[in-house]
């Protein structure tokens, strides 16, 4: 029987292991087990989390290795993969925790307004939030999310908007997917935009200006008049080319817009 090649095993190797990382996830609702004889365990998996949240917070997932984290905690690298298996293990854990501690502002909203609109507002509301308290959630794909309580709580809340509007199962599926995919875009936005002005040390405005008056020589008047006409008023509303807290709040009443027409057309369930 031929043996497997390296490649072959050191890419099985590194494949994650699902039943070890669902303990993980799971493991303030599991049945608490007997502790183990031995030295107690200088750090626990919690402890690690929040230093590598903050770490990630402060300096985003480039900073983020183990050996970093471990410098954080004062530790050796290898005492860490007691803990956790590498890197990818870690942010699957990051993003359940960041999940679990998210406050939705949705409730606060509905007191005042229970329409599914002020729920949608609510839900975008506390993403964007969430976004820019940990700006690394934005670099990190949703195609595979843990599977963690965190994130299934989220899901299980957020679905609770499109409730008793009429929408089939996979509707209201696809309509979080829909409002979700938009926040988290116009939040990269912003991560972007802070990013560029911190490492500029020039707001949009100055920037803008500088442009303006340096670009100005280079074309005549006239020569792309609806370029000239249209970014002339937008430059001037937005004082720059771009500003992300205006799209999003066009973008988020389209997105609106768009979910009453589907909405509309169903009618409410009892």
């Amino acid at each position: 029987m031929p043996k497997p090649s390296a490649a072959k095993s050191s890419k099985a190797a590194s494949r994650p292991d699902p039943a070890r990382l669902l303990k993980l996830l799971w493991r303030h609702h599991s049945p608490a087990l007997p502790p183990r004889k031995g030295p107690r365990p200088a750090l626990s998996v919690d402890q690690l989390l929040i230093a590598a949240i903050a770490l990630a917070d402060r300096e985003g997932l480039e900073a983020l290795t183990i050996r970093r984290l471990a410098a954080e905690l004062s530790t050796a690298a290898m005492s860490l993969y007691t803990y956790v298996a590498d890197k990818a293990e870690l942010l699957e854990l990051m993003i359940d925790t960041v999940y679990t501690d998210m406050a939705l502002v949705q409730t606060a909203v509905q007191t005042v307004d229970s329409s599914w609109q002020a729920g949608v507002q609510a839900l975008a509301a506390s993403n964007l939030a969430l976004y820019l308290q940990h700006p690394w959630l934005t670099e990190i794909s949703s195609e595979r999310p843990p599977l963690g309580p965190g994130v299934i709580s989220k899901y299980d809340r957020e679905l609770s908007v499109f409730e008793g509007l009429g929408l089939s199962d996979i509707e209201m599926d696809a309509a979080l997917s829909f409002v979700l995919n938009f926040v988290r875009a116009a939040a990269r936005d912003h991560v972007q935009a802070d990013r560029l002005a911190a490492f500029t040390q020039a707001s949009n405005a100055d920037w803008w200006q500088a442009q303006e008056a340096a670009f100005s020589h280079l074309l005549p008047p006239g020569r792309y008049p609806l370029a000239e006409r249209v970014g002339s008023a937008a430059g001037e509303h937005n004082q720059g080319a771009y500003h992300s807290g205006f799209a999003y709040q066009f973008g988020l009443e389209r997105v609106l817009a768009g979910l009453e027409q589907l909405i509309s057309g169903k009618s409410p369930l009892d």
